[in-house]
């Protein structure tokens, strides 16, 4: 009989998983996972980079302290299509580079005309809106092959035993 594999062997392999497939899914359309969250920060509101650092704090190669980032300014909803790639950070760079900042993501998305700069502040342009909506339907798409035989229900009951268990090892939000 096959002993069970531990909940870290599942949780590491579907971290990698949901990196993989959404990062390949994203590059086939031009953009980054990282550059997804930012467009999807922005979409909400307007913000300054360090309000997008902190946002995506968890994501970038060299975190802020988890304390710092707003509960409100997480980078997407609660709900499960919405979540399922804020689920992990990616290696887009590299873990040695501690000064990660978003600007260095918004870049080519300023570039493309996707995002504007007015003063310090980021905002979505319509060409950007456009390209958003466009990206969300290629994601929902991933994110329900991604989640399929999974009731609405096991899935947020996944999420509050995964939040739990980092609550329990002293993550505070």
């Amino acid at each position: 009989m096959q002993t069970p594999r531990p909940i870290g062997f599942w949780l590491k392999l579907v971290d990698r998983m949901i990196d993989e497939q959404f990062a390949s899914t994203l590059e086939e359309h031009g953009v980054t996972r990282r550059q997804w969250q930012l467009l999807n920060i922005l979409a909400r509101e307007n913000a300054t980079v360090q309000q997008l650092d902190t946002a995506v704090a968890p994501f970038l190669s060299a975190p802020l302290p988890f304390e710092t980032a707003p509960s409100d300014t997480a980078p997407s909803d609660t709900a499960p299509s919405d979540t399922l790639d804020a689920a992990s950070g990616d290696s887009e760079t590299s873990a040695d580079d501690p000064a990660e900042t978003s600007a260095s993501h918004l870049a080519e998305l300023v570039e493309s005309d996707w995002v504007r700069i007015t003063g310090s502040v980021y905002e979505l342009t319509e060409r950007g809106r456009i390209a958003l909506e466009r990206l969300s339907g290629v994601v929902d798409a991933q994110r329900t092959l991604a989640t399929e035989g999974v009731t609405p229900d096991q899935y947020e009951q996944t999420v509050a035993v995964l939040e739990r268990v980092a609550r329990n090892l002293g993550w505070n939000d």
